[in-house]
């Protein structure tokens, strides 16, 4: 007879960065504008210079916005709440992951909120030292993961 020791955990989250924001809806709208001005351009010839750069300005912007972008995606922030550590792991395209582990018995969970009780930024304390965690999700899903988070926090302490 073989038995298991293996604990699960009280919360585990992987977080990625909202990609609500796309570059796809920036190029449609160059392409728009570069087809309702072309007229213009034309018959006005002073303009096709500075029309012209400004379309290639609006273009690398929207060249370097895609990029960012693109890197942005592969994000990872991966949140665990045992009974007995907290375990933060953070990876990136070009870092090296790094793992943290806190004692909830001594991490205090601190919740930014703006004028209309949004929350703004999730934090926890430890002593002198401030970590912000789940920085780049939008705001609707900071104030669940935190309501989540904390639940599983205040279980810990419990434990």
């Amino acid at each position: 007879m073989q038995t298991s020791t293996t604990t699960s955990p009280l919360f585990s989250a992987t977080l990625r960065p909202d990609r609500s924001l796309r570059a796809a809806g920036g190029w449609i709208g160059l392409a728009a504008a570069g087809l309702l001005g072309l007229p213009f351009l034309v018959a006005v010839p002073e303009f096709l210079l500075p029309g012209i750069l400004g379309f290639a300005i609006a273009g690398g912007a929207l060249t370097a916005f895609s990029v960012r972008q693109a890197r942005r995606a592969r994000l990872i922030e991966q949140i665990t709440v045992w009974p007995d550590q907290i375990e933060l792991v953070t990876a990136g395209p070009g870092q090296e992951r790094q793992m943290r582990r806190l004692d909830p018995k001594t991490v205090r969970l601190v919740l930014t909120r703006d004028e209309d009780e949004r929350t703004m930024a999730v934090h926890l304390n430890q002593g002198a030292e401030r970590i912000e965690i789940a920085a780049f999700l939008a705001i609707n899903d900071k104030a669940s993961f935190a309501r989540a988070f904390g639940q599983a926090l205040r279980k810990a302490r419990q434990g």
